[in-house]
């Protein structure tokens, strides 16, 4: 989506796409799961856990931290990184607020 389309959505539409396209690629998926098993920062190579390249993972952990579901240092030789509580809980809440406003009654196709 353009620059210039962006603008006629609200800011609450915006932020939660980026959350959905930050979390459209099943390694971002995978590192995510891995992190929030952990439940503290790894420090060390996530590549042990992950069928997936260092380069691979490093893109994809800095596509995820530039959107903030994760925080800490991704590059060189000391990468620690974890789950950023603040934007994991903003995430949560948006989703559940979507997905809560749909009520079924089986009147549609």
């Amino acid at each position: 989506m353009g620059i210039t389309k962006t603008a006629v959505f609200t800011k609450r539409q915006n932020r939660m796409a980026q959350l959905a396209k930050a979390l459209g690629h099943p390694a971002r998926i995978a590192i995510i799961e891995v992190l929030v098993k952990k439940q503290s920062c790894i420090c060390g190579d996530i590549v042990d856990e992950l069928p997936l390249s260092q380069a691979t993972i490093s893109q994809h952990l800095k596509e995820l931290k530039e959107i903030g579901l994760i925080k800490g240092e991704i590059e060189g030789r000391k990468s620690c990184y974890c789950i950023n509580e603040k934007v994991w809980k903003e995430g949560q809440e948006a989703m559940t607020t979507l997905f809560g406003t749909y009520v079924v009654d089986n009147s549609c196709c």
